[in-house]
């Protein structure tokens, strides 16, 4: 996530375009290099009992999603491409003052050149040698809507908070004002035990990525996550709470500024004398 983050912000800052691919039957492409061997398929005639030896991978090997990156890690590099050892899915290829950036997940692929005759190219080589769906301009990939615009981009995950409200119940729910109620301060001892806790810990489970999109949320999730082990009443209400203040706020999201600056800022509010637990 923070390899997609910075190549967002990237290419907002630059002004660069962004491409997605996705490769048509990207396990099938890989090599084995074991001896795997798999039981006769049921409809084919097999009186001796015989089975198959493997050539290549298939969908369905422990090994498949594995040799598929080894396969397509070597055909970038074979072009050119570095691979990051910050993040294995991670690409980059630096030539005549141009920066081509690839990432890779599972089969999709993201795609951000300075040099759009480069994109081209690399579309190119990697249709003629795996075969491509060409999905054009960015706009969903990883759960994220993605939307540009003449301020920069605008990363959103609309479709996951619509979802998560609507399997809890809060999608037309009264909204509130605040994150956390104020003032609250949450301790474990608080409120009755939960009978079942799987459903409190679904959903704070789900909170967590929507933390990506939605930084206004992180500080209540990540005290709620606090108390997975023995959730309360007190903690349900207010995970109740926080479900009805995203309701009001599910269209929000992050800008990705469109101005030539990469300067990073940070910010924190480190109260930990007010915390009662720690």
């Amino acid at each position: 996530m923070t390899t997609i983050r910075t190549i967002l912000a990237l290419a907002a800052a630059r002004k660069w375009s962004l491409y997605q691919l996705d490769v048509n039957n990207a396990f099938l492409h890989g090599d084995l290099y074991e001896e795997v061997y798999m039981k006769m398929l049921e409809g084919i005639a097999n009186p001796t009992n015989k089975v198959c030896k493997l050539q290549k991978s298939l969908y369905g090997l422990k090994q498949a999603s594995r040799q598929w990156h080894f396969k397509l890690a070597g055909f970038l590099k074979s072009h050119g491409y570095t691979q990051s050892k910050h993040d294995y899915s991670l690409f980059l290829k630096n030539s005549d003052s141009h920066l081509t950036i690839v990432v890779v997940y599972v089969d999709d692929i993201l795609l951000i050149a300075s040099n759009p005759t480069e994109i081209q190219l690399l579309k190119q080589y990697l249709d003629s040698t795996f075969g491509i769906k060409d999905l054009g301009q960015l706009h969903y990939f990883l759960g994220f809507e993605v939307s540009h615009n003449l301020d920069g981009i605008t990363r959103t995950q609309r479709k996951l908070t619509q979802d998560l409200l609507r399997d809890s119940g809060f999608l037309n729910a009264k909204a509130t004002a605040t994150p956390l109620p104020v003032n609250l301060k949450l301790t474990a001892e608080a409120g009755v035990r939960l009978p079942n806790p799987t459903t409190y810990r679904t959903y704070v489970g789900k909170l967590n990525f929507l933390c990506n999109t939605k930084p206004d949320i992180s500080f209540v999730v990540q005290t709620l996550s606090q108390f997975m082990q023995h959730p309360t009443s007190l903690h349900q209400s207010t995970l109740d709470h926080l479900l009805r203040y995203i309701s009001g706020t599910s269209g929000q999201g992050i800008l990705l500024s469109g101005l030539d600056s990469l300067q990073l800022h940070a910010y924190s509010d480190s109260d930990w004398a007010s915390c009662p637990i720690s």
